[in-house]
């Protein structure tokens, strides 16, 4: 019998227990250890999905449950080093957000909801960041750009890959 392979870190497991005494119970630990596990390999396998109920003595159907409910989780493959978020809400759209998301993937070379063949960057719709007064606007990371324009996409994309370049 072939051993499975172990997908959570000890720094995996060390941030999600820290988390435990926050919570009332193993269960509601389940979105936030998603997290943990999201944030440090950009996706959370089926792997880490089993290794996560075990931690939290919950099935993995439970585990997988929380996962899908949440659009935010990619499971199949990782996402981006970089994923942009850009609205499209009714303030956003009024000024041009829709625009901006197509500029962004043609210059891309992708479509919304994909990543680039280098892994650099995921764009993503998102219908709403809740910064109306400077839209149009995109959440990168934990970087809000506001008042985008087709210019500021451009010095975006450019600085994505000369970070992760």
């Amino acid at each position: 019998m072939i051993a499975n392979r172990k997908v959570l870190t000890d720094d995996m497991l060390a941030r999600i227990e820290a988390l435990a005494s926050r919570y009332p119970t193993k269960q509601a630990l389940t979105l936030p250890a998603l997290h943990v596990v999201h944030d440090e390999l950009r996706h959370v396998p089926l792997d880490a999905v089993v290794e996560i109920a075990e931690l939290l003595d919950l099935a993995p159907a439970e585990v997988q449950d929380t996962l899908t409910f949440y659009q935010f989780f990619y499971q199949e493959k990782p996402h981006g080093k970089v994923r942009a978020f850009v609205c499209r809400s009714i303030s956003c759209a009024l000024r041009g957000g829709e625009q901006v998301l197509d500029h962004l993937c043609e210059k891309a070379g992708i479509k919304p909801g994909e990543t680039t063949a280098d892994g650099n960057i995921t764009i993503e719709p998102a219908e709403c960041l809740g910064a109306c007064d400077f839209a149009p606007c995109m959440l990168a990371g934990n970087d809000l750009h506001k008042d985008l324009t087709p210019e500021k996409a451009d010095a975006f994309l450019e600085s994505v890959g000369r970070q992760n370049g």
